[in-house]
């Protein structure tokens, strides 16, 4: 149901409050999904690591966590900037050095601003899924995250659902063959459908602004 009203995002008792590009509406609480994929296990184990991770630092390191999470401003569903507390910058940066292959870190790092890509080009067909991207290759240190998303309409111009389907190596050159990994995720890309990428770079912990792209399977 559309409405006119204080900007509202979230549930209470059973309806929820949310937006989209027609304005603010109400609908009916839905029960999240729970599939206990071993993505979703893996996730959470992090997160159980991460606690323990927190409660192991140093008042002092704890301490220079909250700092950068005050550097590390977000927006939430309704537009509004907000910034991290230490805990949650911690978690953060640690997600995303363990996405790269790369060790948990105690000492919170010097903000980084990744580089952003400057062009994607994608090749997709029912057996082949590339990414062409520059600048080539990478900078010393940098990985390309590729995340996508499941399938959609041909005639679907919006997504909001990308799950991270690969990791480069470190400084990798252009271009980034996926098939692999996103079949083993996603599924077989059947033609006539679209497909929607949001390519970012990592550096130090940190993920630089996304590049988005679609194509469809051809």
């Amino acid at each position: 149901m559309k409405y006119l009203g204080v900007p509202s995002s979230g549930s209470q008792a059973g309806t929820t409050a949310s937006r989209n590009r027609f304005g603010q509406y109400f609908r009916t609480r839905a029960i999240p999904v729970n599939p206990a994929t071993p993505f979703q296990l893996v996730q959470r184990a992090r997160m159980s690591t991460n606690a323990a991770g927190w409660r192991s630092l140093t008042d002092a390191q704890r301490a220079g966590w909250a700092t950068l999470g005050l550097q590390m401003l977000r927006t939430d569903s309704l537009g509004q900037a907000y910034d991290l507390n230490g805990f949650l910058a911690y978690c953060s940066i640690n997600n995303n050095n363990l996405d790269a292959g790369n060790a948990i870190v105690s000492d919170a790092p010097l903000l980084a601003t990744p580089p952003t890509i400057l062009t994607a080009t994608i090749t997709l067909t029912a057996a082949a899924l590339s990414i062409a991207y520059t600048a080539t290759p990478l900078a010393a240190g940098v990985r390309l995250f590729s995340f996508a998303s499941p399938q959609q309409s041909a005639g679907r111009k919006f997504n909001a659902n990308y799950k991270l389907i690969a990791v480069s190596a470190a400084a990798a050159a252009s271009p980034a063959n996926i098939y692999a990994a996103y079949v083993a995720r996603v599924g077989v890309p059947v033609v006539g459908s679209r497909i929607f990428f949001s390519l970012a770079t990592y550096q130090t912990g940190f993920i630089g602004a996304p590049f988005a792209v679609s194509q469809v399977v051809v």
